[in-house]
């Protein structure tokens, strides 16, 4: 009997340890965890919130294959314009209708895009950006052609489509030197008898001179280089790079068409500049054109053309990289961008 009453003592006393120890136990489990959680809960969002927002684009490049061309698209950056004001031909019913249907608010966010043809034997340049001209949202053009894995020093030749601001700034630094030092800078005849005129800046009005002076400034280092070289209207440059005329927005107004293994792409350079409203209804002009009649005969050739052959286009304020196609699409037209493709 003794032993049986110590027996059963020793059990209830290890079973009270047992019990004691499953309760330390428990308590321990469950300090640990409300103190991982709490660390948790202090740390983890903080640390995710804490990452700095990086505020940057990813580099300004696009690359495509026409036959055996490489095309790399440029982007200078953007500028927002107020196009409601510089539109002719749209009500303002109409624009507010065209901006909403494409998601956009004026002013509208405008690319500035360049194009960068490697034929295999030379690197042709179209057009060079706004450089310092128009503010810091613009002026990338020679750090877009860098990532790609350029440098100014290699290009071969410039081909300008018009001596705009947005479209020829980035040939000089703000100290008069060349930004492309080996380049030969080629544009038509009629764009150089206009803008590097010191009689026609004195006649223009006071608020255009500065598009003159601006002109004189970014081709006077390739002039005095002997690097300037103008042609007249339409004229093969290089073999498979064309200029072809297309006046009207300005009166040397050029495009360019690049051809490669039976593919070809025109750059239009300033044919058209609102692609919600100027695809739609080709007859609606902007206000920087010299001569709007041309300017739009001009661009309903061309969508004609481009719709009929179904070759590759590039403009230099079609949202970027600015390559794509169209096609017909009631009394006006629609645009298909290129298919984002990895390369090769």
């Amino acid at each position: 009997m003794h032993n049986i009453t110590n027996s059963v003592l020793i059990n209830f006393r290890l079973r009270r340890t047992i019990l004691t120890s499953s309760k330390l136990l428990r308590a321990c489990v469950l300090a640990t965890l409300t103190s991982v959680a709490a660390f948790s809960a202090f740390n983890t969002p903080s640390a995710i919130a804490a990452a700095p927002q990086i505020k940057a684009q990813a580099p300004g490049y696009y690359r495509v294959m026409l036959g055996d061309f490489e095309v790399t698209a440029l982007s200078d950056g953007t500028v927002k314009l107020g196009m409601d004001k510089l539109l002719k031909g749209i009500s303002s019913a109409d624009f507010d209708k065209a901006m909403s249907k494409y998601h956009l608010s004026n002013p509208v966010e405008t690319s500035v895009n360049g194009y960068l043809i490697n034929t295999g034997t030379k690197l042709v340049l179209i057009d060079t950006g706004a450089g310092g001209l128009f503010g810091p949202t613009l002026g990338k053009l020679v750090a877009s052609l860098k990532a790609a894995g350029y440098t100014p020093d290699q290009v071969d030749e410039i081909y300008i489509t018009h001596m705009h601001g947005d479209h020829i700034g980035g040939l000089a630094t703000a100290e008069g030197a060349t930004v492309f030092p080996n380049a030969i800078v080629r544009a038509d005849k009629r764009d150089a008898d206009e803008w590097l005129s010191q009689a026609k800046m004195d006649s223009a009005k006071e608020e255009n001179k500065g598009g003159y002076k601006g002109a004189m400034m970014e081709f006077q280092p390739y002039i005095a280089a002997g690097r300037f070289k103008t042609f007249d209207g339409t004229t093969e440059l290089v073999p498979g790079v064309k200029a072809v005329a297309a006046h009207g927005h300005t009166p040397g107004h050029t495009i360019y068409a690049v051809e490669s293994k039976g593919q070809k792409l025109m750059l239009w350079g300033d044919l058209m500049h609102v692609a919600s409203v100027q695809f739609a209804n080709p007859t609606i002009t902007i206000s920087f054109d010299s001569d709007n009649k041309a300017a739009l005969a001009e661009r309903q050739k061309e969508y004609a053309a481009a719709a009929k052959e179904g070759y590759l286009i590039g403009s230099a304020h079609l949202s970027f990289p600015g390559l794509g196609y169209i096609h017909k699409e009631g009394k006006g037209y629609a645009w298909i961008p290129v298919n984002y493709s990895s390369f090769p």
